[in-house]
């Protein structure tokens, strides 16, 4: 098993832990409780909790070489539910499909291949299962004012049940514009936090924000407007100076723990900052 605590000498100065805070009154407001490091290439892309509560992380060193040599390059953040683990993938810039793997609690992979709809982007970023496991979310790269619904393969009976082509449901729109979202994961039926690498702060006060969206109702497939606001501002520590990259988030129902992932720049890219923050209040 690879280790995940490591700490290159490039790595993150740890500074004294803090709260993030929220963007209006009456928002949750999450403090800072911790942080681990990663190696880069073989955790840098995402996490995901497991049942245990151990850790499942995601970088290119985790594409498989079958994947690989039948085009699927880039690895994104991954989703654990009911034991299946959904891991997003995507091409090279000519794709035109982006395909999401399934791998069952014996091993066993199942490949679902969406072919991209008119205007679709090819980046597959990320993966999250909605908390009844019947809906898969997933993002596009850039300026963007959607989230897309798939049905969730296997778990989903709509689903074929040994791989095969997944088409959207539809989408959740967003009331504002986001940027660069690089993951997702649902607190609760009816919210979705999402680490933003958007560095230009031309859409929310905060750089690299941690966003909110709140949903009407819990996601079933069908049309539904979410409302997006920037709670804090992710961490941007090192040693090293230059652009920082926000990569995986993740959300451990059972303990309450948020993780969200931070490549520092340079050379100390090499191992990625993985910061832990708790919910402190409503």
């Amino acid at each position: 098993m690879r280790r995940h605590l490591v700490t290159p000498v490039c790595l993150s100065v740890a500074l004294a832990l803090g709260a993030g805070t929220a963007s209006a009154a009456g928002d949750p407001q999450w403090a800072e409780t911790g942080t681990a490091y990663t190696d880069t290439l073989g955790g840098g892309q995402g996490l995901a909790t497991r049942a245990d509560g151990s850790l499942l992380y995601r970088g290119l060193a985790d594409i498989p070489l079958g994947l690989r040599i039948k085009g699927w390059n880039h690895i994104g953040d991954p989703d654990i539910a009911g034991g299946h683990t959904f891991d997003a993938y995507q091409g090279p810039d000519t794709a035109t499909s982006k395909m999401f793997a399934v791998t069952t609690p014996s091993g066993k992979r199942y490949e679902y291949v969406h072919q991209l709809n008119p205007g679709e982007k090819l980046n597959n970023s990320f993966a999250t299962i909605s908390p009844d496991g019947q809906w898969l979310i997933s993002g596009e790269w850039g300026e963007q004012r959607r989230l897309q619904v798939f049905p969730a393969p296997l778990l989903n009976p709509s689903t074929p049940q040994a791989g095969g082509d997944l088409k959207e449901a539809w989408q959740i729109t967003l009331d504002k514009p986001v940027r660069d979202i690089q993951g997702c994961d649902f607190v609760s039926d009816t919210r979705l936090l999402c680490a933003s690498n958007d560095a230009t702060t031309t859409l929310f006060p905060e750089p690299h924000p941690l966003l909110q969206v709140d949903l009407p109702h819990k996601v079933d497939g069908r049309p539904i407007t979410g409302t997006v606001k920037s709670l804090l501002a992710l961490p941007q520590r090192s040693v090293c100076k230059g652009t920082f990259e926000t990569e995986g988030i993740d959300y451990d129902v059972n303990s309450g723990a948020l993780r969200v992932e931070m490549i520092p720049p340079g050379v100390c890219a090499v191992g990625t900052a993985v910061y832990s923050y708790r919910q402190v209040g409503d």
